[in-house]
């Protein structure tokens, strides 16, 4: 009986292991089908952080995509921001912090933060033909012994996923992103415009536009070469882009101008903002192989005021050259006025 007893004791635990690793392989199965219905690349992304933590139980996790320049962060819990950061700019030997892009949180820079050690972080790398990344995560103590089949499964499952969509994505930005900017072309801006005022007429809400154009642009094109120009083209388009809201839209309008939609925004705000992002370009010092450069740009500012009487005999076609227009003409007065400031629209 003894013996019996044993042999139960040392069969037990490899029935437990056995009856755990098949929970967790329909666990897993579960995520990675519900991972192939995403339509997004944070979508994707966030599937693998609920799998990973649902069957791993990790209190840190971090994934990194590679990208032409810089990388895109998911992060999950954002407090141990500051002690990754050194990590994924040693690992993907990045230049400075500006280089990082997060996908799921913004920070503030009194936000509290925590450390952590380092030497209990592990990382796994993502090699797909459309997706180079890597995942870091910060295991509990116990981690069962089948631990990097799930990551080994659930990454290669995530690497197809996103490729595909980073693929689609490509393919989308292709006809509506400019190249230079990455921001939008004319041809998208005109087709958010129209949906944009459709909306506002609908639900009387605000809606905004300014316009800017780069000061002497012909002069640094000139002076420093179109090389440079178009770095500072990039700069300058990237500072506004960073500091306008998810819901905003900016557009390469052609040459140096731009054009950006500021959805549910009145005249006040629209000026405050841009005043603020004209301060933001005037104090940029863009580096470039042909030397530093600083520009400023001229703003103008139109809108849609929700107390107005919107004129539905007028398409939205119509509507959208009018704003337009506007924009435009302030934008040109802001620059017979000394450039370098904003200029608020007539209606």
């Amino acid at each position: 009986m003894k013996v019996e007893f044993t042999k139960l004791f040392q069969i037990l635990p490899l029935f437990f292991n056995a009856y755990a690793r098949n929970a967790d392989h329909k666990k897993l199965t579960g995520h990675i089908i519900k991972l192939n219905q995403q339509n997004s690349v944070q979508g994707i992304i966030n599937e693998m952080s609920v799998c990973l933590k649902e069957i791993l139980s990790y209190r840190l996790f971090a994934f990194v995509i590679q990208r032409d320049i810089g990388i895109d962060v998911w992060l999950d819990p954002r407090m141990y921001r500051k002690s990754l950061e050194s990590v994924f700019m040693q690992d993907f030997k990045l230049s400075g912090e500006s280089e990082i892009n997060y996908l799921n949180h913004t920070f503030d820079n009194d936000e509290k933060e925590y450390e952590f050690s380092l030497e209990n972080l592990v990382s796994y790398e993502l090699s797909e033909e459309k997706c180079q990344g890597k995942i870091y995560m910060l295991p509990n103590n116990d981690m069962p012994d089948y631990h990097d089949d799930i990551v080994e499964m659930i990454l290669k499952s995530t690497g197809l996923a996103l490729s595909k969509q980073i693929n689609i994505e490509q393919l989308i930005n292709a006809a509506t992103l400019d190249p230079l900017t990455g921001c939008y072309n004319r041809r998208e801006f005109e087709a958010q415009m129209r949906k944009n005022i459709a909306v506002a007429k609908r639900y009387r809400s605000n809606l905004s536009l300014f316009m800017f154009d780069i000061d002497h642009f012909k002069k640094v094109n000139d002076t420093y070469g179109h090389q440079a120009g178009d770095a500072v083209l990039q700069r300058v388009s990237s500072i506004v882009k960073n500091n306008i809201r998810t819901e905003d839209i900016l557009a390469r309008y052609g040459g140096e101008e731009f054009i950006a939609i500021l959805p549910s925004t009145g005249k006040r705000e629209a000026m405050e903002l841009a005043d603020r992002l004209r301060q933001q370009i005037e104090k940029e010092i863009i580096v470039t192989e042909s030397g530093t450069i600083r520009v400023t740009a001229s703003f103008g500012i139109t809108s849609y005021e929700s107390s107005r009487e919107y004129s539905y005999e007028q398409s939205d076609s119509e509507d959208m050259l009018h704003l337009i227009e506007n924009a435009d003409t302030m934008m040109y007065k802001a620059k017979h006025n000394g450039r370098n400031t904003i200029m608020p629209g007539l209606v």
